[in-house]
């Protein structure tokens, strides 16, 4: 084992996929969202239509039969003819594009409002899909590789984090306290009683604690590394890049702890949102279609 902490350190051709990634997918998405919902209410009070005029109308059908592809991806799935035509991950991705771009239009064809009581729970219940919708998307990346629908394995993400060896904790053998810090933090998520309020703290509280350990561990790097600077004669520029190369280590690590960690918590909590999904897409097919019947009847 070499005994410098940048000798043990991946090459960077070599490092693997930081579990950031996807909440830094999730972020860009979300303001994404956000922006194009900011601007369909812009445009809608420029006055260019209303609900019930040709524009209007015509984007309620475009809106409605965005939302109606969306039941082409359950099709996909369970239909066994439909499994040869193109890849899971394109109609997961094609699920997500109308899963927007459908809501969006029936938000601007009803210019955000609500003309009557068949409307309103129409419109309500599309809003609670869609943002189901988006919480699905949240857990499913969490629970899946990308979008090609294969579950992880906790064995699989394991061997990913270089949890199921020592290596990573030895590269940290001048500091003693921070590997003990670091073990102590692993075996208490990893060993923690599979329970719902387990899962429910892993997914809302775990990562809270995983940036107090991090910046525990920085404070216990510091004195070590000033140490080891002194004996081997390192140069300013040395001791710097070292302390960053030790802090990286120690991020990548607790941040793949708490993946392994809650890997069950959001299989669980994926279970628990199909459960609740559902019934919301059944209210708002009903609800669409009482909306469309009093819309041509009156």
């Amino acid at each position: 084992m070499s005994s410098t902490l940048e000798a043990t350190m991946p090459a960077p051709a070599q490092a693997k996929a930081s579990p950031r990634h996807h909440s830094s997918s999730d972020l860009w998405i979300y303001l994404l969202i956000g922006a194009l919902v900011g601007g369909a209410w812009l445009l809608t009070r420029q006055d260019y239509f209303k609900a019930g005029d040709d524009i209007g109308y015509w984007l309620g059908v475009a809106g409605g039969v965005m939302m109606l592809t969306l039941f082409s991806y359950p099709l996909r799935k369970y239909v066994r003819p439909l499994h040869r035509l193109g890849k899971v991950k394109w109609w997961f991705l094609a699920h997500m594009i109308m899963g927007i771009g459908g809501p969006l239009l029936i938000l601007i064809h009803s210019t955000f409002k609500v003309g009557s009581l068949n409307a309103a729970v129409a419109l309500y219940s599309m809003l609670l899909v869609a943002g189901s919708g988006v919480v699905g998307r949240f857990i499913y990346l969490r629970v899946h590789r990308g979008l090609s629908g294969q579950k992880l394995n906790l064995q699989q993400l394991q061997s990913r984090a270089g949890l199921d060896e020592s290596e990573a904790r030895s590269r940290l053998h001048f500091a003693p306290e921070v590997e003990a810090r670091l073990l102590a933090f692993s075996e208490s998520q990893l060993g923690a009683t599979a329970n719902w309020s387990t899962w429910l703290q892993q997914v809302f509280v775990l990562p809270v604690q995983m940036w107090i350990v991090y910046w525990q561990c920085v404070a216990g790097l510091r004195h070590p590394l000033i140490q080891l600077a002194r004996r081997r004669h390192w140069s300013a520029e040395d001791l710097s890049r070292r302390r960053y190369l030790a802090r990286k280590l120690v991020r990548r690590y607790l941040a793949n702890v708490v993946r392994v960690a809650q890997f069950t918590a959001y299989e669980r909590l994926f279970a628990l949102w199909h459960v609740v999904h559902v019934p919301f897409i059944y209210i708002l097919v009903i609800s669409s279609v009482v909306h469309v019947i009093a819309v041509h009847a009156y």
